[in-house]
């Protein structure tokens, strides 16, 4: 059986080139606006794919996309078995 490993699959994400200009524009954004590594702890928002300014990085980081969410598709397949045809 397959051990998941997270630390193989965060070295592996983390080198995809999409990923390096993601962290490369946060990281510019961050350092024009002072904040890179002076301990502020204060981050660049990255909201809808796009940067939307300076906000705490625990609030940043901790943040859920609605995507990954659980029970979202449970949800409308409950509705979806419940009522059938309805919904389309």
């Amino acid at each position: 059986m397959h051990k998941y490993n997270k630390a193989e699959y965060d070295k592996k994400f983390n080198k995809k080139p999409s990923q390096r200009k993601k962290r490369a524009e946060l990281n510019r954004y961050n350092r024009k606006n002072g904040t890179y590594g002076n301990g502020d702890k204060l981050d660049a928002s990255h909201k809808n794919g796009k940067i939307a300014g300076l906000e705490p990085q625990s609030k940043n980081r901790g943040r859920a996309e609605k995507s990954r969410l659980p029970g979202k598709n449970k949800q409308k397949n409950k509705y979806k078995s419940l009522y059938g045809d309805m919904l389309a």
